[in-house]
């Protein structure tokens, strides 16, 4: 009985004609083992181009759904190819494996306990930013789409992507290097879709947003270079640590003064600052990192030139020099959801979850390197709700916290808006 019932879910998936039922029961069947792979896979997090145990466990599972799947891209990343047995267009989905240097404070059976080495200090590793779940549900996709391969029209190419927090200091990684590496000279996707689980959610809504989505972001690197000398007797040296304060101080008005924030919104940090190695002596130099996040090539252009001069105004009025590297490495471009594409989609997770339960998300500030890929084929990312129903999802604790905390009711909501919008786009492709 279950497997006629099975089959005939199947069967109105793909013929376009299923209802939420249809959809939550194929994932119903695969959500257990999703659920054990997530925790399996949080208690084990490994950082950025280090994800080795991740990709055995992901290339494994593909291997057994018969899929064709390639290894080793972009250092640890995989990719798997299902063909269906009609013929349609090409999709592609992606899910990113990395975890983040945070030691994790969440009280779960499954917490991660692993330390790891992040430049150069041992740090504590968890899976601060959901990508444990993004990894387990893609894997759930891809077993509930190869079990209707004979009658799934089109083809389907699964990205499981390291590095999407960023490769270490002097490697490459994430999204750049996999189309570097030519993740779509073989296969090029008529469109690509991705999800990212947020605290800002609650269980059961999703979001989505056409056209700028997520900023573009700029690492930067300033180096501070002053003179020596004790620390009772400042007016012997240069002091780089006053100038640097003054740097970081005078910058907040690039976005409060300078940078039109009426168009679109705009956000300069400063997340290092380090300099000295004893309390009574002035150093020679401070080393500061940042980043800067814009909607617009023209404001941020606007924004990297007016903290260079700030930066170079403020040492020479102090007597002091600095040097600038804005930006550090690639910067993630806007992710940019194709609009047309992106209504398509709202349509199909409403179908899913409920209309009722699909939102339209803010800008959001944060960045993403999958914009890469869309910048290269028209995509759609979505956002799926983390916090527990009732729990006031706007002080949950955020996306990369040590109290990160996924209610995994997130899993059943994600996969099924993206299989539902996975399996309309390869019956009805876009124009």
């Amino acid at each position: 009985m279950r497997l006629t019932t099975l089959a005939l879910a199947v069967a109105t998936l793909l013929a376009g004609t299923a209802h939420a039922a249809d959809t939550t029961q194929l994932v119903q069947g695969e959500l257990g083992q999703v659920t054990a792979w997530r925790r399996d896979i949080h208690q084990h997090p490994e950082l950025s181009n280090r994800e080795t145990r991740t990709s055995s466990l992901v290339a494994a599972q593909l291997k057994k759904l018969g899929l064709d799947v390639h290894t080793g891209m972009a250092h640890t990343g995989v990719v798997a190819i299902l063909k269906g047995g009609k013929p349609g267009p090409r999709l592609a989905i992606r899910a990113d494996m990395d975890a983040l240097p945070v030691t994790e404070e969440v009280d779960v059976p499954f917490a991660s306990k692993v330390k790891g080495e992040y430049r150069g200090k041992q740090v504590g590793v968890m899976h601060a930013c959901g990508h444990d779940a993004h990894t387990a549900m893609l894997l759930g996709l891809a077993t509930v789409l190869a079990g209707m391969k004979k009658d799934l029209p089109g083809e389907v190419m699964f990205v499981f992507q390291p590095a999407e927090e960023g490769a270490p200091p002097g490697e490459e990684g994430g999204a750049s290097l996999m189309l570097k590496e030519g993740i779509f000279k073989n296969f090029k996707p008529d469109a690509m879709f991705g999800m990212h689980v947020v605290s800002t959610l609650n269980v059961g809504t999703v979001g989505v947003r056409p056209g700028p989505a997520m900023a573009g972001s700029d690492w930067f690197k300033m180096t501070v270079h002053g003179q020596q000398t004790h620390g009772a007797m400042p007016w012997n040296g240069v002091d780089p640590v006053v100038t640097s304060a003054e740097i970081i101080s005078a910058a907040q008005t690039i976005v409060s003064r300078k940078l039109n924030i009426g168009d679109y919104p705009a956000v300069l940090s400063f997340g290092i600052v380090e300099g000295g190695a004893r309390y009574n002596i002035v150093p020679d130099k401070v080393e500061m990192q940042g980043t800067l996040r814009t909607f617009d090539p023209g404001m941020r252009q606007q924004a990297i030139d007016n903290l260079k001069g700030i930066a170079e105004h403020i040492a020479a009025a102090n007597g002091a020099t600095v040097e600038t590297q804005m930006p550090v490495g690639d910067s993630n471009p806007v992710l940019v959801n194709n609009p047309a594409l992106s209504a398509r989609v709202r349509e199909s997770i409403g179908k899913a979850i409920g209309a009722d339960h699909v939102v339209e998300s803010k800008p959001w500030m944060a960045s993403e390197d999958f914009a890469y890929f869309a910048n290269t084929v028209p995509s759609v990312y979505f956002w799926v709700g983390s916090t527990p129903t009732g729990q006031d999802a706007l002080k949950a604790p955020a996306n990369h916290s040590p109290k990160f905390f996924m209610d995994e009711g997130a899993l059943k909501i994600g996969m099924e808006s993206m299989l539902q919008a996975t399996l309309d786009f390869l019956n009805t492709p876009a124009s």
